[in-house]
């Protein structure tokens, strides 16, 4: 029986999920449309959403281009808040292309994880 590749994506978003529940320490989630990347870091214990960045309004070159872009944005905004150490959190997509260019941006502006 074959299932739909969202359905798969979001087997593994919950799998993922489940390890990142029980830490103390902040997650970076990322999310990619066919348009836009999106990214927050979120802290499970109290629900919220405490930085967030996106491609919306950016001047890009394209996704791989906007990516870095939202990477190093949400590397900025996590220094003033004072977090440095994050979990990576994919939400189902495969560590490559566009996801993984936001989070070696992200890594090269001093996020930890």
């Amino acid at each position: 029986m074959a299932t739909s590749k969202l359905k798969q994506r979001i087997k593994r978003k919950v799998r993922a999920r489940k390890k990142f529940a029980t830490s103390g320490r902040p997650r970076l989630s990322v999310y990619r449309s066919l348009r836009y990347v999106y990214a927050q870091i979120i802290d499970d214990l109290s629900g919220k959403t405490l930085v967030a960045a996106s491609s919306l309004g950016r001047p890009a070159g394209g996704n791989k281009m906007a990516a870095l872009e939202v990477g190093k944005a949400i590397a900025e905004k996590a220094k003033v808040q004072k977090i440095e150490k994050v979990f990576f959190d994919r939400n189902g997509f495969k560590y490559h292309g566009v996801i993984k260019t936001l989070a070696d941006a992200a890594r090269e502006s001093g996020l930890q994880f």
